[in-house]
């Protein structure tokens, strides 16, 4: 029996910024696996290079050297995309912010809408998915409302629905709780792992929400450029404390 591909898989990821006495190593031989309906949790201190692997993911940032493939298929070898990087993001990778980052002047309903539509997804069926994701998000309530109507749990929501629309293969999510309290992070924490299990995608979050961890599937962490083995006692702080 054939062994499905991961939906996300790095070899010896590496960044480097400037060279010689400027060098600056922001990520070293990252490599990771991340199957298909599993939500990974990643930690890690600021600058430890955690959004610099998640952009590289992405196909925003490209790394030095290493390779990236999503769902089986190489995507970058070192700083060399092996796909049309812009039409294979909008198809096949989602992506949610610290901030909802949602247009101002569209309803909740129109901003995911249009994330189909620039796909060249036909009106009709774009507002139709966009309405089955909003419900689908807890949301459906709120898709005629402009985003200074949503709270911030909801514009986050509609942000998730946003990076949905296109049915990705993989969700990158970075810091997307930064903003909410307690109760609203961890719903939108949920919602990662409802997405990962029901759609089958491949779901990463950088937090340093250690509150929901229990959400996760798996937890990696990151301390200077590298993964290292996560330690469960020094995410937890009732563990540290006792």
């Amino acid at each position: 029996m054939t062994t499905p591909a991961p939906a996300i898989e790095t070899r010896a990821l590496t960044k480097i910024y400037g060279s010689g006495n400027t060098e600056v190593v922001a990520m070293r031989d990252v490599s990771l696996a991340i199957g298909k309906g599993q939500v990974v949790a990643l930690l890690g201190p600021s600058g430890a290079g955690k959004s610099t692997l998640l952009t590289a993911i992405g196909l925003i940032n490209p790394p030095t050297f290493g390779s990236i493939s999503i769902g089986g298929l190489p995507v970058m070898e070192g700083d060399s995309a092996l796909v049309d990087v812009r039409s294979f993001r909008r198809r096949y990778i989602g992506y949610v912010f610290q901030k909802a980052n949602l247009i101002p002047f569209l309803t909740a309903l129109e901003n995911v809408q249009l994330a189909l539509e620039i796909n060249d997804e036909p009106p009709r069926k774009a507002r139709r998915r966009a309405m089955e994701l909003l419900e689908y998000l807890g949301v459906g309530d709120r898709m005629k409302n402009l985003p200074h109507m949503l709270s911030g749990g909801q514009q986050q929501r509609v942000a998730v629905a946003r990076a949905l629309a296109n049915s990705p293969s993989i969700v990158l999510a970075d810091e997307p709780t930064a903003a909410l309290d307690s109760v609203r992070g961890r719903q939108v924490m949920e919602l990662f792992r409802k997405v990962a299990h029901d759609q089958g995608a491949g779901v990463l979050v950088v937090t340093h929400d250690h509150r929901a961890l229990d959400v996760f599937d798996e937890i990696l962490e990151m301390e200077d450029g590298a993964l290292r083995q996560h330690d469960q006692n020094d995410a937890d702080p009732d563990r540290r404390a006792s």
